[in-house]
């Protein structure tokens, strides 16, 4: 049978099963948008022909990996603020308030370019201004599971000093929800089913019930998840204490909003008990290790979520809190935590910080059937990784195999040599072939000089980030 690509004498990377799949000189066929076979060279060069064949010598095939929970709108903002209490109101909202819908498209596309680069296929993307931003995802040809950040909160909410409510505007949260269902209506299945869509509760302490309410009617309507910020901080808990005498977990429970339905990102706050429950109603988790860590100083509990049979899945949240957008970063850092936190060496193992970046993260946010493994029928979303760079040296096979921990520990996404979606390279030899990645580089950079110059007078001079800098320490 004639295909369009065959990539053999290679490593094959699965995911399949309930390890990681590994076929050593194994081939894979793709046809149109679809992988025809996965199998050993021989099997696959018996069985098929193709217009162009890769020597996957020295590298591995691998599934394209899932960033899970992103925002890539406030990208603009990377690293304005770092290690301070009260990262939003104190480092954030004074750059925010100067941030124009075009920002957002311009920061959103640095972003992708930097998760692509380091071998993100698809991505979880939730912010506002998402019909502009989604044109992103087209134009670099990823794939994207978009929602519209929806709240009711003003753009000055950074000024609401610390610990008083939040002022709700339903005028605000009805024009965010029409943008979702604007959303969901232009673009879910668009490119080929590239593109799909997801409703964006911003968080239960930033709407009303009944905005809450509606929505999960509408994601019952259009059969699709609710992606929502869950017991993210003590912020929230606190607003939740306050506005309904209980917190955050046991008033969605309430509502009926604990269901497979939701994507619960964070559970930063949440107790042993809640953690249990959420994942007992059949919630997935996202979890985001760098930014938790960055801006909270917390390990989640994912191993506990883990633990109570939830399914589970990483993200890289934003570049303003977490830096980096490269999902390596994030399947180290949730190793490395979760085994400090519990002072075990052997918990979180290598092979599951894969998983929870490829197929367990596919099952949490309902593309299962789509991607997330490498197997016949399901899209030709996956990586080729050059093993011979430095930080994947040397490959070892036998009497021990060392390639996924190597992966999850040492690599960095530099050794990403090719990213192909929907049977389409986007990236090849390191070089993206759908955009101009310098070009986007210098929009981007004019962009952040123009929001930084706006911002000079909104950042308090008592804020600890100029005080670092007038001492030389930024």
């Amino acid at each position: 049978m004639k295909v369009d690509f065959i990539i053999q004498n290679t490593f094959v990377m699965t995911m399949e099963g309930n390890g990681v799949g590994m076929i050593e000189n194994g081939a894979i066929a793709i046809k149109g948008n679809t992988i025809e076979a996965v199998g050993t060279t021989d099997e696959i060069r018996r069985d098929y022909s193709a217009e162009e064949v890769i020597n996957g010598e020295n590298k591995l095939v691998m599934p394209g990996l899932i960033d899970a929970h992103i925002h890539t709108g406030i990208g603009i903002l990377r690293g304005v603020s770092q290690d301070i209490h009260n990262w939003m109101q104190e480092g954030l909202w004074p750059f925010m308030k100067h941030v124009t819908p075009e920002d957002n498209v311009k920061g959103s596309m640095m972003n992708i370019i930097e998760g692509i680069k380091a071998g993100t296929t698809t991505f979880c993307d939730y912010d506002g201004n998402m019909n502009d931003i989604v044109e992103n995802y087209v134009m670099v040809g990823a794939r994207a599971r978009v929602a519209e950040l929806v709240n009711e909160i003003p753009n000055d909410i950074g000024d609401v000093p610390v610990g008083e409510l939040y002022p709700f505007h339903s005028e605000i949260g009805e024009r965010k929800l029409q943008n979702n269902i604007r959303l969901i209506e232009n673009w879910h299945g668009a490119e080929n089913g590239r593109i799909t869509c997801m409703l964006g509760p911003h968080g239960p302490d930033m709407m009303s019930l009944e905005l809450m309410q509606e929505m999960k009617g509408l994601a019952e309507m259009y059969d699709t998840k609710l992606h929502m910020h869950v017991a993210q901080g003590d912020r929230e808990i606190d607003q939740m204490i306050k506005r309904y005498g209980k917190r955050s977990i046991a008033f969605l429970d309430d509502i009926g909003y604990l269901n497979d339905r939701l994507l619960a990102v964070h559970l930063t706050e949440a107790t042993k008990e809640e953690t249990q429950l959420v994942a007992k109603r059949g919630a997935s988790m996202i979890n985001c290790s760098g930014s938790i860590g960055i801006i909270d100083g917390i390990v989640p509990p994912i191993l506990e979520f883990l633990e109570a049979g939830g399914v589970a899945a990483l993200g890289s949240d934003q570049a303003p809190g977490n830096n980096c957008n490269n999902m390596f970063n994030e399947m180290k850092f949730v190793s490395i935590l979760n085994k400090a936190k519990r002072q075990d060496p052997s918990v979180f193992p290598a092979h599951l910080s894969l998983r929870l970046a490829t197929i367990e993260s596919a099952k949490a946010i309902g593309l299962a059937d789509e991607v997330g493994s490498l197997r016949a029928g399901k899209k030709a979303d996956l990586l080729l990784v050059d093993l011979q760079e430095p930080s994947l040296s040397p490959v070892i096979t036998d009497p021990i195999r060392n390639i996924v921990p190597n992966l999850v520990y040492s690599a960095k996404g530099s050794e990403v040599e090719s990213v192909m979606i929907d049977g389409q390279f986007i990236m090849r030899d390191k070089q993206l072939l759908t955009v101009n990645e310098k070009e986007v580089i210098a929009i981007a950079q004019e962009a952040a000089n123009s929001i930084s110059e706006k911002a000079k007078g909104d950042i308090h001079p008592n804020s600890p980030l100029i005080k670092r800098m007038e001492a030389g320490e930024l």
